[in-house]
C-alpha cells in the first residue's frame, strides 16, 4: 500500500476544544529539536515556568507543564496528594466532578460528593456547610464545566479551606487564558490548566501550580528513582511513595527545578508550542483577553437568542467560553452537527450523560474566539436549521451579532 502525504481539511473549530491552534504555534513546532539539558532548552523550560506563573496569577515557585492530555495534569497532582484512606470533597456539577472521583478512588482516597443539576452551579455557602460537615484533606473541584457550560465561583470556598487547613485544588483546564484564573487571591493549593481549549495550543500538555502547601506533602513522600540514587535513601518513604512514577511531582520537582534530575525526556516540540502559546497571551495582555472572550460570547449569544433558541442552564453563571445551546424539541442535534460539518467544515459539540442529545455545545476559545467564526458559525447554524424544518427567526442570529459588534467599536 502506497500512503499519500498527510492533508487535513481546514475546519472552523466551534468546540469546547480542541480548538484551532495558534498558527505561530504551529509554526514554533517546526523549531529545531535541541537536547533537553542543553543551556539553550532549560532556558526555554524556565521562561515557560515564569510565564505559566503569569498566567495563573501566582508566585507560586513550582509551575511547571505535565506531559500528556490537561487529564495527566489532574492525575499529576491527585496521585502526588492523594494517600490511601485520605477524605476527599468533590461538589460535582457536571461530567468532570465525576472525573475527579474516578482519579481519587484509583488512589485509595475516601471520597464524599455532593451533586446539583447539570446546568447550575453550588452555592460557595452549600460547599463550605459540607466542609464543615466531612472535615476533608482536600477539596478538589471544576472551575469550568465544558459539559454544562457552568463556572463555579470559588473565591469564598478557597478561603474557607485555607482557613481550616483542608487543601484546595482546583480543574482550571477549560478556563485558564480565557477567563480569569487568580491562583493565590482565591487560595487555591493546585491548579490544572489544559493547553487545547483557551491557549490555542494542541493537545498535549498540562500546565500545573502548586504551592508549598501542597510541596510539604510532596517532600514527605518523596522517592528518587533507583537508578538515580544511593541504595541506602530507597526504601526511605516506601510506604508513603507515591504510586505513579511518571506522574510523580516530587521527581517532577527535581526534573524542573535547578537539580535538572533526569526523570523523562522532555516533549520538546510541546513545550515550544506552549511557550509561543503563553508568550501570545502575555503579549494580548490577560484582562485583554478576557475581554475580548466576553465580547464574542455575547454576540454568538444573542445572535442565538435572536434566532429564537434557548441558551441552556443558568445564564448568570455560564462561563463565557462556551454557549450550551437547548436542540429544538423534535430535531436530531447529531443531523444538524453533521450537516454543519459536512456543508460548511464547522465543528461545534454535543454533551454527555444527562444532557447527551439534549444541547450542542459551542466552544469560543482562544484562536477560534473571533468575528469571522461567530458570523460563519451563526449565518450556517441558521441555514441548516432551516433545511432541518425548526421555526426560526430567519435572518436574525448574523444582524444580531454584528450589532453587538458595532455597539463594541463606538
Amino acid at each position: 500500500m502506497i500512503y499519500r502525504d498527510l492533508t487535513t481539511s481546514l475546519r472552523t473549530i466551534m468546540t469546547p476544544g480542541p480548538v484551532e491552534a495558534e498558527p505561530r504555534v504551529l509554526r514554533a513546532m517546526a523549531t529545531p529539536i535541541l537536547g533537553q539539558f542543553d543551556p539553550e532548552f532549560t532556558d526555554i523550560m524556565n521562561e515557560t515556568m515564569d510565564m505559566i506563573r503569569k498566567l495563573f496569577q501566582t508566585e507560586n515557585q513550582w509551575a511547571f507543564p505535565i506531559d500528556g492530555t490537561s487529564r495527566s495534569g489532574i492525575e499529576a497532582v491527585l496521585c502526588s496528594i492523594v494517600e490511601p484512606g485520605d477524605k476527599v470533597l468533590i461538589p460535582i456539577y457536571g461530567r468532570f466532578g465525576h472525573l475527579l472521583v474516578e482519579i481519587v478512588e484509583r488512589y485509595g482516597g475516601e471520597v464524599v460528593t455532593i451533586e446539583t443539576t447539570w446546568g447550575e452551579v453550588f452555592e460557595p455557602s452549600k460547599v463550605i456547610e459540607e466542609i464543615k460537615r466531612v472535615k476533608p484533606k482536600i477539596v478538589g473541584i471544576v472551575h469550568g464545566e465544558t459539559s454544562t457550560g457552568q463556572m463555579q465561583p470559588l473565591k469564598e470556598i478557597g478561603e474557607y479551606c485555607r482557613e481550616m487547613d483542608v487543601l484546595f485544588v482546583v480543574d482550571a483546564v477549560a478556563s485558564i487564558g480565557g477567563v480569569d484564573v487568580k491562583v493565590d487571591e482565591w487560595k487555591i493549593d493546585a491548579c490544572i490548566g489544559g493547553t487545547q481549549k483557551c491557549l490555542s495550543v494542541p493537545s498535549g500538555m498540562a500546565p500545573i501550580t502548586f504551592n508549598t502547601r501542597v510541596e510539604k506533602i510532596l517532600l514527605e513522600r518523596k522517592k528518587i528513582e533507583r537508578g538515580l540514587v544511593d541504595s541506602d535513601s530507597i526504601d526511605r518513604v516506601q510506604n508513603r511513595m507515591i504510586r505513579s512514577n511518571y506522574f510523580d511531582l516530587s521527581q517532577l520537582m527535581d526534573y524542573w527545578g535547578p537539580t535538572r534530575l533526569n526523570h523523562h525526556t522532555e516533549a520538546t516540540s510541546m513545550l515550544y508550542a506552549l511557550r509561543e502559546g503563553l508568550r501570545i497571551v502575555l503579549e494580548e495582555g490577560l484582562e485583554e483577553r478576557f475581554k475580548r472572550h466576553k465580547l464574542h460570547e455575547k454576540a454568538l449569544t444573542e445572535g442565538i437568542l435572536s434566532m429564537g433558541l434557548d441558551i441552556y442552564g443558568d445564564i448568570h453563571t455560564k462561563i463565557p467560553v462556551v454557549t450550551p445551546i437547548s436542540i429544538p424539541e423534535g430535531i436530531d442535534g447529531e443531523s444538524v452537527r453533521a450537516m454543519l460539518l459536512n456543508e460548511f467544515d464547522i465543528e461545534i459539540a454535543s454533551s454527555f450523560g444527562p444532557l447527551k442529545g439534549k444541547i450542542w455545545r459551542i466552544g469560543t476559545m482562544g484562536y477560534s474566539c473571533r468575528k469571522k467564526n461567530i458570523l460563519h458559525v451563526l449565518g450556517a447554524l441558521e441555514a441548516v436549521l432551516i433545511r432541518h424544518g425548526v421555526n426560526i427567526n430567519i435572518g436574525q442570529a448574523v444582524q444580531a451579532a454584528l450589532g453587538v459588534y458595532e455597539d463594541a467599536s463606538k
